[in-house]
């Protein structure tokens, strides 16, 4: 009998899984001079994004992304930013979808993204919105409900930051890549950085704490500049 529940429960988890986007995925495309292009996209619950860019230099090619709802095979995507067509900010878009266990199909499409982690092992996993700094000692809180937002999506391995406003339809620039968290410590290894594709391969070391249920990080920036931010989930 008790082996009899551990297989049903398999069933059910491995039919659970199949069901959820969540977490990264990966789609490796040629351009049309030959450059190997990397697609990324993260689902976090409620928020996604996708990127594309040069697999080899990491030069910053596309992004867009938004919210995003699964009613069985139909997805639908109400869009935030795109760097491409801002004009499609604030509309929705609906496709059908394949998912499974290691990978997501557009269907009727040959667009293909294999599952790159489920998101279980991140500990900052979720989309997070810049909420606040902490400068020379006073912390500096911001208003997350405005037009103008700077978004960190993580899955268990992946990391993105989008800043852009829905009011504007601006996009302000972008960057992700891998990330670990241990203990107190948190190491981005950027892959793609819109302002500077020099970036890409720098590995950035900071600290990070949960108070509260908000992610505080410290450390110094792609920059240099010593940084103190807050990071509250995104409802």
């Amino acid at each position: 009998m008790r082996l009899k529940l551990l297989v049903i429960g398999t069933i059910i988890s491995l039919y659970v899984n199949a069901q959820t986007p969540i977490g990264a995925w990966e789609s490796i495309s040629v351009s049309d001079n030959g450059d190997k292009l990397r697609s990324i996209m993260i689902f976090a619950e409620g928020y996604q994004v996708l990127t594309i860019y040069n697999a080899a230099s990491g030069k910053f090619i596309h992004t867009n992304g938004g919210t995003w709802n699964l009613n069985g095979e139909t997805m639908t995507e109400r869009i935030e930013f795109h760097t491409d067509k801002p004009s499609l900010v604030g509309t929705e878009s609906s496709f059908k979808v394949a998912v499974s266990n290691d990978s997501l199909k557009l269907i009727g499409s040959n667009r293909f993204f294999k599952r790159i982690d489920d998101a279980t092992t991140g500990t900052l996993q979720g989309a997070w919105l810049m909420s606040g700094r902490v400068k020379d000692g006073i912390t500096q809180m911001r208003d997350t409900s405005t037009p103008r937002k700077t978004m960190k999506i993580l899955s268990g391995t992946r990391f993105q930051w989008i800043a852009y406003n829905t009011a504007t339809k601006e996009f302000l620039g972008t960057g992700g890549g891998t990330y670990t968290a241990k203990n107190d410590g948190y190491m981005e290894l950027i892959e793609f950085f819109s302002r500077d594709d020099t970036k890409a391969g720098q590995a950035l070391k900071f600290q990070y704490k949960l108070i509260d249920g908000n992610w505080h990080h410290s450390g110094l920036s792609s920059k240099g500049d010593a940084i103190h931010e807050i990071w509250s989930i995104r409802k």
